[in-house]
């Protein structure tokens, strides 16, 4: 810088500096260090800051649509899956409906076969009849007296 102006053999001062600068033509200084950036630079850093700010909007938009279409996915296979778990469980329970109705119609049947009118009717059919009183035989024993069996064991009246 050219500061000799200021400095002529004494010590004023240069009050146009203080002074207010009119719209005219700016002033150009020698030598002046002073870089002035092009605004097109600036321009392009907006830009730049604007393109960015885009991308960040753009790729959240997508990551958010993304998330959404998975957990609609998502929530189908669900329910999908949970229709299926349903559609099996009534399929045990019909056929456990199915086992007891098969054991009811058993018991009956059971109950049917060895009723005491069927086993009387079958005894009838075979030739056998109730006995009567004069068919009875009574035989008592004392303590002492003891019996033979067919196959050669000794049995008594107190059960031996």
């Amino acid at each position: 810088m050219n500061n000799i102006k200021y400095y002529n053999e004494s010590l004023a001062y240069d009050f146009a500096m203080f002074m207010p600068r009119t719209n005219a033509a700016p002033r150009e200084r020698e030598n002046d260090n002073i870089v002035k950036l092009p605004k097109t630079a600036a321009k392009v850093r907006i830009r730049r800051k604007a393109a960015a700010r885009r991308l960040t909007a753009g790729a959240f938009a997508v990551l958010t649509s993304a998330m959404i279409l998975a957990a609609l996915c998502g929530n189908i296979f669900l329910r999908l899956r949970i229709n299926e778990v349903n559609s099996e469980i009534n399929d045990v329970k019909n056929s456990i409906n199915a086992a007891r109705s098969e054991k009811t119609s058993l018991s009956v049947r059971f109950e049917r076969e060895i009723s005491f009118s069927n086993i009387e009717l079958e005894a009838t059919l075979l030739g056998m009849q109730k006995k009567d009183k004069n068919q009875v035989k009574y035989v008592r024993v004392n303590k002492n007296n003891t019996a033979v069996a067919s196959n050669g064991q000794a049995l008594s009246s107190e059960g031996n």
